[in-house]
């Protein structure tokens, strides 16, 4: 499209109640971008008129939103626990804590429960510790799931992960190495208050935490715009209404700064940070708020292209990969930029599947390869990781 088209198409974006799902906000649509609009049924006809006008060229990939958001909701409270299939749905808030507790409780060696802190409504954020063999030194990793709330493959991710540990430990050599070698503190929610908000009806797409300020009617910030990373720079938003709003101050957010505050007193431990979103099919690294090269660039580049290389091999899936900033898009106040300023040096945001046919509304039937697309990338980074990090002891 023309520069003069991308102007318009930014003005329909930011009117009819359209969500934009890629680019994240009308700022970043350009000529050269392939851009993702979920627009209400009731403006369809308004927008595809505008577009047509304009000659821009779109194409319909979801006519059936609200039954797919009806589908994937479905089947929530049934269990039993026991079937693989429960982790091919989705699961809401609710479900999720009590998971997290039958997990502690069925696994007392393995695992145990940490509150490290709570959310903007008094929700408890609970991080589970996978364990291995006690040793002195032990390194560890950390996984945070659903930053954003629309991205629900992020939390069915984080459930795999820790239900693919526990039942593979000492039968899988790779998952048995990572827990003998390295603590692993998951959060499988990062943003519960949102996360259940996405549950209820027309509120599907909500992406940021809902929490209130006094001279503002919209609820919410982008907590991975609110961490203490070049924060609220170019790439983000001091408007509250705003999908990437920064918020009032870094870590202004409960839930951003009990994520912070652990991983500071834990620094000295945790070797690798991970984020997992969605969507596009990317695994990146930093720095997201410049386009300066990290300085370990090369060696980051190298992780994440044999993970992808992997992905390719076993799933015939392609992800791109490469700094945040030159990737996607300049976003500062990242929570893996942080990280990796707090000096864990490996530091990575995945953005799992898909690259856009479904978007956020990623089908229950895709869960699986998801996940495990997600999984090879964590394992092979993770041991490559401890293999670096020996190296320091």
């Amino acid at each position: 499209m023309t520069q003069e088209q991308a102007d318009i198409l930014k003005n329909i974006s930011s009117q009819h109640e359209i969500v934009l799902w890629q680019p994240v906000a009308p700022q970043y649509i350009h000529p050269e971008n392939t851009v993702h609009m979920f627009v209400p049924a009731n403006s369809s006809e308004t927008v595809t008129d505008m577009l047509r006008r304009h000659h821009l060229t779109y194409e319909l990939l979801l006519d059936n939103t609200e039954e797919l958001i009806e589908l994937q909701t479905r089947n929530d409270s049934s269990d039993p626990r026991s079937t693989s299939s429960y982790y091919e749905r989705y699961h809401s808030l609710e479900d999720i804590y009590h998971w997290i507790n039958r997990t502690a409780q069925e696994n007392p060696d393995r695992v145990k429960v940490l509150l490290i802190g709570s959310s903007y409504e008094k929700r408890p954020l609970f991080v589970l510790k996978l364990s291995g063999h006690e040793r002195p030194n032990k390194r560890a990793m950390w996984i945070d799931c659903g930053i954003h709330a629309r991205e629900w493959i992020a939390p069915a991710f984080c459930l795999w992960f820790v239900h693919y540990a526990l039942v593979s430990y000492q039968q899988n050599s790779e998952i048995t190495r990572m827990l003998n070698n390295m603590d692993i503190y998951v959060l499988p929610v990062m943003n519960p208050d949102g996360y259940k908000f996405t549950w209820t009806p027309r509120n599907r797409m909500w992406r940021k935490n809902r929490s209130q300020r006094k001279n503002s009617s919209c609820f919410g910030a982008d907590l991975n715009r609110n961490f203490d990373a070049n924060w609220c720079t170019q790439g983000a938003s001091d408007q509250p209404c705003d999908d990437t709003y920064c918020g009032q101050f870094p870590e202004s957010e409960p839930e951003s700064e009990a994520v912070a505050n652990f991983l500071r007193s834990h620094k000295d431990t945790v070797k690798l940070y991970l984020s997992i979103h969605s969507y596009s099919q990317m695994l990146l690294f930093p720095y997201s708020y410049t386009y300066d090269l990290a300085p370990n660039h090369d060696e980051l580049l190298e992780l994440v292209r044999e993970a992808a290389m992997k992905i390719k091999r076993y799933y015939r899936n392609s992800y791109t990969v490469g700094a945040g900033a030159s990737t996607i898009y300049l976003a500062p106040g990242g929570s893996d930029d942080w990280a990796y300023n707090q000096g864990i040096r490996y530091s990575f945001t995945f953005e799992l599947q898909d690259s856009g046919r479904y978007g956020f509304l990623l089908p229950t039937s895709l869960i699986s390869k998801a996940c495990n697309e997600a999984l090879i990338a964590v394992k092979t980074i993770a041991l490559r990781v401890i293999e670096k990090t020996q190296e320091l002891l």
